[in-house]
């Protein structure tokens, strides 16, 4: 996989992904290393300054009024870190630090950090060896930033604290940089703000959620598909015309999407004509473009949000430069423009609220699902299915439990949905007397993820054995590809079997892209 280059411009989605996800190295662009260095010479002229300067020649947060003589400033970045690595819980996935990691390299790369181009370097040096520091979930209030998971990832470039390798081994961070060839890090005026003062941690999670959720909601309007094909639905409700009458556009792209997958199937067909009884079907079955359509965009607007920051640089304080385009300028000399400067960008708010906000579609489209879901297993609702789609109903319970795991997964997805950013809790002895809990935003968006998931996994499972019941008519050509891909690792219908471990076959096949991919393959076009 080739390496991503930081440095060159904003970051994408995608860099991010292929750096947290896919394991892709990474390099610093020229013109990075350059403007870094003259960042640095700026800092560097003022450390000198008999004139304080704020996380220079200062103490931190509530102790900024302190002044530090010049023999004591690296041990003030050292017990920076130390301090505020002060994480607890359980470790952070390593996706999320590598994207955390990435995503602060990118900001020290904009030349408004003031570290030196051997601290960026450094950074850099642990995600190419694949060496993740161990970060542990609580400490983060979202405000300075991510402090105390930056500030662990920090403590591993001063090799100290715990890493672990590409192959998941936890080693002291010193033996993890002496077995790659990588030395610790002395750190200098400012570099330790520099490497912990910013939102990385809670936009790595957004940028993860982001792209887990594009998947998801195709993955949504796939079971909903199969739910409505196996339920005798009509696909009419679905047509262009009407989603013309309400332009909202996430609604056009789910019903297209609908649309698509039933296009040839001779279920539908099989009661489409004029002695057909059913009237109208289920909200669950006829809005459920409605609803997926506005999921996706409440995803456009959070990417929207996403892709502003990605363009930030989040540092207190930063160094304003005179001229970008005038890196060579490295004389030592401070141009009347330049300066370092207290600000407050490092405010989560608006990672935090697009956090919360993906969480209310996440629960509502698993929400719907479930509902289709239960009424496939309902005798009087399902149009002819047999009760629980049960081999032997009263012998057999068929799907009846899998409902209650949707039941469960569900009612968890609505307490997650309850926003995290609306709490505000002070610290640091009411210097930071407002946060903005983006961090806890984006945990809880994790779950909800992983929730959201589970549930279409299991429609998607019934829905499935709702379809084969219907035989000898078939589903059609795209959803039938999907039965078939699930089946090379599900079987079929059948008397009762242990049916966690389906589930679970189930959820892989939803999560790793393998359900979509499967209907993408008939379709004139793929899913969008």
């Amino acid at each position: 996989m080739p390496r991503i280059t930081v440095g060159a411009g904003p970051l994408t989605e995608a860099d991010v992904v292929a750096v947290a996800r896919l394991g892709a190295g990474v390099e610093l662009a020229a013109s990075a290393q350059a403007v870094i260095a003259r960042s640095r010479a700026i800092v560097e002229a003022l450390a000198g300054d008999a004139e304080p300067h704020y996380g220079i020649s200062t103490g931190f947060g509530a102790l900024a009024m302190k002044h530090i003589p010049l023999e004591r400033r690296a041990l003030l970045q050292r017990s920076l870190i130390r301090s505020h690595a002060a994480g607890s819980g359980p470790e952070v996935e390593r996706e999320v630090v590598r994207a955390m990691m990435l995503l602060r390299l990118a900001t020290l790369a904009t030349g408004h950090t003031g570290v030196r181009p051997q601290t960026a370097a450094a950074l850099a040096g642990l995600l190419n060896a694949g060496l993740t520091p161990v970060v542990r979930e609580f400490g983060s209030l979202g405000c300075s930033g991510d402090l105390a998971p930056l500030a662990h990832v920090a403590l591993a470039l001063l090799g100290e604290g715990t890493i672990r390798t590409s192959g998941g081994t936890a080693l002291p961070a010193a033996d993890a940089l002496a077995g790659h060839g990588l030395a610790p890090v002395d750190l200098a005026e400012k570099e330790g703000l520099a490497l912990i003062n910013g939102t990385d941690g809670m936009l790595g999670q957004l940028l993860l959620a982001c792209a887990d959720l594009d998947l998801l909601l195709r993955t949504a309007d796939l079971s909903a598909a199969m739910s409505v094909e196996a339920m005798l639905g009509t696909a009419r409700v679905f047509g262009a015309d009407l989603q013309a009458l309400r332009p909202q556009p996430g609604q056009a792209v789910a019903a297209a999407n609908m649309t698509a997958l039933l296009a040839g199937s001779p279920i539908v067909a099989s009661h489409a004509g004029p002695d057909c009884v059913y009237v109208q079907d289920a909200y669950s079955m006829r809005c459920a473009p409605q609803v997926a359509g506005a999921a996706r965009d409440t995803l456009a607007h959070a990417r929207t949000v996403a892709g502003h920051e990605l363009a930030a640089a989040v540092d207190n304080p930063v160094v304003l430069l005179d001229d970008l385009d005038d890196v060579d300028d490295v004389d030592g000399s401070v141009g009347a423009g330049e300066q370092v400067q207290s600000n407050g960008n490092f405010h989560g708010a608006p990672v935090a609220y697009v956090l919360d906000f993906l969480a209310i579609p996440a629960a509502d489209v698993a929400s719907i699902s479930e509902r289709r879901t239960d009424r496939m297993l309902d005798a009087t609702r399902s149009r002819g299915l047999p009760p629980f789609l049960a081999d032997d109903p009263g012998v057999d319970s068929g799907h009846m439990i899998a409902q209650y795991t949707q039941a469960a997964l569900v009612s968890e997805l609505k307490r997650l949905a309850a926003p995290a950013s609306v709490d505000s809790i002070p610290s640091s002895a009411m210097q930071e007397d407002h946060v903005s809990m983006g961090w806890s935003a984006a945990r809880k968006l994790r779950r909800s993820v992983d929730a959201l998931t589970r549930v279409l996994a299991i429609e998607l499972l019934t829905a499935a054995r709702a379809l084969e019941l219907r035989a000898p008519i078939a589903p059609g050509p795209a959803t039938g590809a999907v039965v078939a891909a699930l089946r090379e690792t599900v079987p079929g219908p059948g008397p009762d079997r242990h049916l966690s471990p389906e589930i679970e076959a189930a959820v892989e096949f939803v999560r790793s892209g393998a359900a979509v991919a499967a209907a993408d393959a008939t379709l004139p076009a793929p899913l969008r």
